[in-house]
């Protein structure tokens, strides 16, 4: 990891870290702890970020700390309405705590403002279909 070689002095002492991808990379690997320290510190260098804060986020829920999560997701909100992953990430972490009114209309709110890309249509079926469920109405068919 970069932030320990910085820290340390190793090779890459010289070279600026970017933390949020190396924050990213430990996610995808699977290193939650790692990633919610290299996301802190991308947090220093970008106070209020919300994207480094719902890394921060998503770090918490895969470590089992539910409510960081929750109050992370909830500041990201008010800072950014708008911010689409926040209100996934918050709408099924209100679905585990048996929040489903509010889990609802953070689901709606995701779908007003869904993001774009390919990989992002598996969340938007993701969060169609939980909110018809919710909603007890038939499932939607997919649209890919």
């Amino acid at each position: 990891m970069n932030f320990w070689k910085k820290i340390l002095g190793g090779e890459d002492s010289t070279e600026r870290v970017d933390y949020y991808e190396e924050g990213m990379s430990l996610l995808r690997e699977g290193r939650f702890h790692d990633a919610l320290t290299s996301f802190r510190l991308a947090l220093r260098e970008a106070p209020g970020d919300s994207v480094v804060l719902q890394q921060i986020a998503i770090s918490y829920t895969r470590i089992g700390m539910a409510e960081e999560a929750l109050r992370t997701y909830r500041s990201v909100l008010e800072r950014d309405p708008r911010a689409h992953g926040a209100h996934y990430g918050l709408a099924f972490l209100l679905l585990r705590k048996g929040d489903e009114a509010e889990a609802a209309q953070h689901l709606e709110r995701f779908l007003e403002n869904p993001p774009r890309g390919p990989e992002a249509q598996e969340h938007i079926a993701h969060a169609r279909s939980t909110l018809a469920r919710l909603r007890g109405e038939p499932e939607p068919h997919p649209e890919f």
